[in-house]
């Protein structure tokens, strides 16, 4: 019997996918921006709540970072990081191929406010 409630939590934590997780993929998207991290992030976040209401933005040592999370597991991550002529962008996915609810609109927001 313990052998099998050990396997089972296993199981369960491998399915959760984090932040560090995400950074082990290729980035969806990479780019720069002329805009400071904090205009650049401001630009970015309404639209991600608009379509994921799942959005968080926190700031970090050099930037930003914003992140959607659903069933404890993170599905997209957008690093934004100061640079000596505006930010650094990089987007990403937990399955970049996957259709995910909202999906279009996060990669677009990226796109949009560069």
């Amino acid at each position: 019997m313990r052998i099998l409630i050990g396997a089972l939590a296993v199981a369960l934590l491998a399915g959760c996918v984090g932040p560090g997780d995400l950074v082990q993929n290729e980035p969806s998207i990479t780019a720069s921006t002329r805009k400071d991290p904090k205009r650049y992030a401001l630009c970015v976040f309404p639209k991600w709540q608009n379509a994921r209401t799942d959005s968080t933005m926190s700031e970090t040592e050099n930037g930003y970072r914003l992140l959607v999370a659903s069933n404890n597991m993170a599905d997209e991550m957008l690093d934004i990081t100061k640079t000596s002529t505006g930010s650094s962008v990089v987007l990403h996915q937990r399955m970049a191929w996957s259709m995910m609810p909202g999906r279009s609109a996060v990669e677009s927001a990226v796109r949009s406010c560069l």
